[in-house]
């Protein structure tokens, strides 16, 4: 098995994912890209109030965040999954110069997605 492949299989071993996004059909099309990676998706909240209930709910592994909640930046919420220890990914269909340097080390998915980048991401976290 190369190097890759253990990467992989070790990244999408036994994950729950959080999906906090706003627009339900790029959820949706990151949900099936995630399924058919071998991810189990938890919760697509699309509010901020919401995704904040989803996170003190818990119960998944790592979360993909969209920078923007319509109005609302998500930083607060990914700075506070940091603190626990929760992997995190960002998505944005912004540049990753556009995030606060607290998060130069945090994966970046842009949008729109590709299943590559998708599978590319999650095993930065593996």
């Amino acid at each position: 098995m190369s190097e890759l492949a253990i990467a992989r299989s070790i990244a999408t071993t036994a994950r729950r994912v959080l999906i906090v996004e706003d627009e339900v059909l790029i959820a949706m099309v990151l949900e099936d890209m995630l399924d058919m990676l071998g991810y189990t998706v938890v919760s697509s909240p699309a509010s901020y109030a919401d995704a904040d209930a989803a996170i003190m709910a818990g119960g998944f592994d790592v979360a993909i965040l969209d920078v923007n909640l319509g109005r609302d930046p998500v930083f607060p919420l990914a700075a506070k999954l940091l603190a626990a220890g929760t992997p995190i990914v960002f998505a944005t269909g912004s540049h990753r110069d556009t995030l606060p340097e607290i998060f130069a080390g945090v994966p970046v998915l842009e949008k729109p997605y590709a299943m590559e980048a998708v599978e590319t991401a999650f095993t930065k976290l593996g």
